[in-house]
C-alpha cells in the first residue's frame, strides 16, 4: 500500500513537472514570437529613419543645388544687364562728343583757312614793298584788292566754354540701397510646405485628390495641383488644377498605373507659388465609365466618356447605356452636362439594373433617373419631390448604398427578396434621398441617358 501510493505520488510529481515544462515552453515560444516582432517593428522603425534621412538628405541638397542655379543665373543676368546699360551710357557719351566737337572742328578748319590766307596775303604785301618802283604800283593794287577781298575786320566766332558741353555722368545712390534690400529679403527656405496631399481616393477611371494646409498662418489664395506617371523618366509633371477648391478629381487615368501627385499654393497677394508638396503616389484598379458604341443617334469621344446626341426623332427617344455595369454602391457617378438642346420631359440620366430593355427611356422599371426638367423617377413613377431644371454646366450625381435586404412575404419566402438601396440624386445645389426596392441583389449597375432632341452632350465619371 505504501508502496503504491508513492508510486503515485511521483507519477503526480512527473505530470505536474510535464505540466510545468509545457507551459514554460509555451512562454518561450510567446517570448521568441514577441521578440520577432519586436525585432521586425525595430526594422520597420529603422527603415522609416532612413527614409526620413534620405527625404532630409536629399530634399536638402535639392535646395542648394536650386538655390546655386537660381543666385548663378540672377548674377549673370544681373551682370549682363549692367554691360548693356554700361554700354548705352558709353554711346550716349560717345553721341554727345561727336555732335559737339564737330562745329568745333568745323570752326577750327574755317580759322585755319584764315591763317593761310593771312599768312599768304602777308608775304604778298612784303613783296610788293620790296619790289622796284616800276612795278611797285601793280603790286601795291593787286595787293589792296586782296585785301579788301578778304575782309581783314570779319573773324568767326569762337563759342564760350560755357556754351560748349561738359560731360559727366551721375548715379543715384538709392539703387545699392534698394538692390541690397530687395536682395536681402529675395528668396526664402522652408523645412515644410504649406500644403500636404491629404487623401487619394480611387474612382472608375480617375483619382479623387484632396489637400489641407499644414502651415495656419499661410493665407492661401490659389491651390496648384500637378501629376505625372510614376516611373517614367522623361515624363512632366502637368497642371491638373488650379483653383481655390482643395480637391479635384483627376480624370483619364490608366487603371492599374502609379500615378505621381504634388500641390501647391499661392498666397494671398502674391505671385509665386509655395514649394511643392511630398509626392504621394496613387492608383486607381476601377475601369473607367465608357458609353456603349454602336447606339444609332449617338457619337462618341474617342476615350467613350463623352456622349453626343446627334439627330432628333421626335417619335423616338433611344437610351444609350454603359458599356458595362461599372457604376458600383458606395461611389459617385456624376453627368456633366457640356452642351444642351431642347427639353422634353421623356429626357432622361440615370442608373438601372439592367440594359437590355426595349423601353425608350429610362423612366421605367429597374431603374431610377431624372429628366432634364428636374423630375425623378423610381421604377418609371415620378415622385413628388423635384430637381433643378438640367441645363449648360450641370453635374448630376448619383450615390447609393445598401440598406437592407428582407423577404417580401413572411409565409412565402420562397419568392425570393426585395432589395433596398438608398439612393441620393443631387442637382445644383439641391439633392433628393430615397429608398429604391428592387428584385434580387445588385452589386454593379448599368448607367445610362435618353433625349429626343440632338444637341445634348454629357460627360460621365
Amino acid at each position: 500500500m505504501h508502496k503504491t501510493c508513492h508510486g503515485f505520488a511521483l507519477v503526480t510529481q512527473a505530470g505536474r513537472m510535464s505540466v510545468e515544462v509545457d507551459v514554460l515552453l509555451q512562454e518561450a515560444k510567446e517570448s521568441i514570437e514577441a521578440a520577432q516582432n519586436y525585432r521586425s517593428e525595430l526594422q520597420q522603425r529603422l527603415h522609416g529613419l532612413n527614409q526620413a534621412r534620405k527625404q532630409i538628405r536629399g530634399s536638402s541638397g535639392q535646395a542648394r543645388e536650386t538655390l546655386r542655379k537660381h543666385f548663378a543665373e540672377l548674377q549673370a543676368a544681373a551682370t549682363r544687364l549692367l554691360a548693356e546699360r554700361l554700354a548705352n551710357l558709353l554711346t550716349e557719351v560717345d553721341t554727345i562728343e561727336a555732335d559737339s566737337i564737330k562745329p568745333l572742328d568745323d570752326c577750327q578748319s574755317l580759322i585755319e583757312h584764315g591763317v593761310g590766307q593771312a599768312d599768304e596775303l602777308l608775304r604778298e604785301g612784303e613783296a610788293a614793298l620790296r619790289c622796284g618802283l616800276g612795278e611797285k604800283e601793280d603790286k601795291l593794287g593787286s595787293f589792296t584788292k586782296k585785301a579788301m577781298h578778304i575782309q581783314l575786320d570779319s573773324l568767326p566766332e569762337v563759342p564760350a566754354l560755357v556754351d560748349v558741353p561738359c560731360v559727366s555722368a551721375q548715379f543715384d545712390d538709392s539703387l545699392l540701397s534698394l538692390l541690397r534690400d530687395r536682395v536681402a529679403r529675395h528668396g526664402a527656405v522652408s523645412s515644410h510646405p504649406p500644403v500636404q496631399i491629404e487623401e487619394l481616393q480611387e474612382r472608375p477611371g480617375s483619382i479623387l485628390v484632396r489637400w489641407c494646409k499644414v502651415d495656419e498662418d499661410f493665407a492661401a489664395a490659389d491651390y496648384r495641383l500637378q501629376y505625372r506617371r510614376s516611373g517614367s523618366g522623361g515624363s512632366q509633371y502637368e497642371d491638373a488644377y488650379i483653383g481655390r477648391e482643395s480637391e479635384f478629381l483627376v480624370l483619364h487615368l490608366d487603371p492599374h498605373t502609379d500615378y505621381l501627385f504634388r500641390v501647391c499654393a499661392r498666397g494671398e497677394g502674391r505671385t509665386e507659388w509655395s514649394p511643392w508638396s511630398i509626392p504621394q503616389t496613387g492608383y486607381t484598379t476601377l475601369a473607367p465609365h465608357e458609353w456603349r458604341s454602336g447606339t444609332e443617334g449617338y457619337i462618341l469621344s474617342s476615350r467613350k466618356n463623352i456622349a453626343l446626341r446627334n439627330d432628333s426623332s421626335q417619335s423616338r427617344c433611344p437610351v444609350l447605356y454603359s458599356k458595362a455595369p461599372t457604376y458600383f454602391c458606395g461611389q459617385t457617378l456624376t453627368f456633366k452636362i457640356s452642351a444642351a438642346g431642347q427639353m422634353d420631359r421623356r429626357d432622361s440620366l440615370g442608373v438601372c439594373i439592367d440594359s437590355e430593355s426595349e423601353e425608350e427611356s429610362l423612366q421605367r422599371d429597374q431603374a431610377v433617373c431624372i429628366s432634364t426638367n428636374g423630375a425623378v423617377f423610381v421604377n418609371g413613377k415620378e415622385m413628388t419631390n423635384q430637381l433643378p431644371a438640367v441645363t449648360v454646366g450641370s453635374a448630376v450625381t448619383f450615390d447609393m448604398e445598401v440598406v437592407s435586404l428582407f423577404p417580401i412575404s413572411n409565409n412565402n419566402t420562397s419568392e425570393g427578396g426585395n432589395f433596398k438601396l438608398r439612393v441620393t440624386i443631387g442637382s445644383g445645389n439641391r439633392e433628393v434621398v430615397f429608398d429604391w426596392l428592387v428584385d434580387q441583389p445588385v452589386d454593379c449597375l448599368f448607367f445610362g441617358c435618353s433625349f429626343v432632341h440632338s444637341g445634348w452632350k454629357v460627360l460621365v465619371f
